[in-house]
């Protein structure tokens, strides 16, 4: 199976992870050589509205109509086999001090529940990808 990682758009990556965006947008000056993955872009209503609501709506509208096993097939083709790092705009700092959260760790933690797999923050391996929405008081998706 793949190897699947998540970063922010701004991270150094290491050698042989390929960049795949599930971000709405891909911000300015990327270099080439990135891959997008619409099919993980949350929905219009991003911006929107409360984490809650969003959660909710992630979960039903998004990854409610994919299947684990059929994302990690196709980021598979997308890479050539080569492990992926799932990007988007938040950055790993801000998360772990608790003043921001991705969707991108909503999709990491569906994917390691559905596929058994393990799926880190480049260069941040214990983050706590869910500080801020525990802060607020929300509880951090499950799935199962």
């Amino acid at each position: 199976m793949i190897e699947i990682y998540t970063a922010s758009w701004f991270a150094q990556l290491p050698d042989g992870i390929v960049r795949v965006g599930v971000s709405r947008g891909v911000p300015r000056g990327q270099p080439a050589g990135y891959r997008r993955y619409t099919k993980l872009n949350p929905g219009s209503w991003f911006n929107s509205v409360g984490s809650e609501e969003y959660l909710r709506r992630y979960k039903a509208e998004v990854l409610g109509r994919l299947m684990p096993d059929q994302v990690a097939k196709d980021l598979e083709a997308l890479t050539g086999g080569k492990p992926a790092a799932l990007l988007c705009y938040e950055s790993p700092l801000r998360i772990e001090a608790g003043s921001q959260w991705c969707h991108r760790h909503i999709v990491a933690a569906w994917l390691e529940h559905h596929l058994g797999i393990k799926v880190e923050e480049v260069d941040y391996p214990q983050l706590d990808r869910f500080a801020q929405l525990k802060r607020e008081g929300v509880s951090p998706p499950t799935f199962g």
